[in-house]
Order: structure tokens, then C-alpha cells, then sequence
């Protein structure tokens, strides 16, 4: 007997729709980050580290640059994800959407939390509301980001 598998929708077409909800998921994130107290501190916290200055002296262009190319670019990752974890369970399914956005929450917390901001001149007073407030702004992302791809995919 051969599994039933569900065809996963063509790469072609579910890649653009993964970089149409980063773009959004990116200007709703841009909303949240604007109402936190060290919101907006993340983007210059990754200037920062590529320059080597202090977050509150790092380039404000190269802060926005990263900030929206990590952003358009986490879109097709979650869309390279989804398919790893769909050829895991044999197919797409709510759950498995569900799952890797889990996946990519903890993914984009643990590469902020444990890999920029230690590397950050930040003083370590301010590293825990910056972490706090990067985490409700990577939850606000995925909160959009998983049900445009998600609905994105099923019109296909």
C-alpha cells in the first residue's frame, strides 16, 4: 500500500507568495516596533555589530538595510522550512504550518538573542527589554507572515 501524499503547491509560485508575506509581515513588525519602549533598538543593535560601534551611534541606513533585507529575506526561509517540514510528515497540513512557524520563532529569537546581541556593545542592563521587545516584534511578524503563506498557498 502506498502513502497518501498531498502534493505541496510548485516552488515557483510559493516562493513569491513567502516574499508577499514577508513584505507585509516587515511593515506590521515596523508598526509594533515603533509602539515598544527598545522596539527599534534590534535593527541598530545588527548595525552595530557589522560596524562595531555602539547600537545608539551605529549607521541608522545600514540598520534600516538589514533590518528589511533579514525581513523580505525570512519569507522564503519560512517557505524552504514549511517544505522540509512537509516532507517530513508527507505533505502540508495546518499543524505542520503551525510548526514551522514555531520552529521559526525560536529560530529567529535564539540567531538575535544568542548570537547578536552578545556580540553588541549594548550595556547588558538594556539586553533584556531589547530581547523582550524583539520577541513580540518577531511573534507580530509571524502572525501575519504564517497565514499569508498559508491562505496564499491554498488559493494555488
Amino acid at each position: 500500500m502506498q502513502p497518501n501524499f498531498v502534493a505541496a503547491p510548485e516552488p515557483a509560485l510559493r516562493f513569491p507568495v513567502g516574499l508577499l508575506g514577508a513584505v507585509l509581515a516587515t511593515l506590521v513588525m515596523d508598526r509594533v516596533m515603533a509602539r515598544l519602549p527598545e522596539g527599534e533598538t534590534p535593527p541598530q543593535v545588527a548595525s552595530g555589530v557589522l560596524t562595531g560601534a555602539h547600537p545608539d551611534d551605529a549607521p541608522q541606513r545600514l540598520a534600516t538595510v538589514v533590518h528589511y533585507l533579514a525581513g523580505g529575506l525570512t519569507g522564503p526561509l519560512f517557505v524552504w522550512l514549511l517544505y522540509a517540514g512537509e516532507f517530513l510528515v508527507g505533505g502540508p497540513t495546518p499543524v505542520t504550518t503551525l510548526s514551522v512557524g514555531v520552529v521559526l520563532l525560536v529560530l529567529m529569537i535564539g540567531f538575535f538573542v544568542g548570537v547578536v546581541l552578545p556580540r553588541s556593545r549594548l550595556r547588558s542592563t538594556r539586553r533584556a527589554p531589547v530581547a523582550r521587545d524583539w520577541t513580540l516584534s518577531a511573534l507580530a511578524y509571524l502572525f501575519v507572515l504564517v497565514p499569508v503563506v498559508h491562505l496564499g498557498t491554498a488559493l494555488l
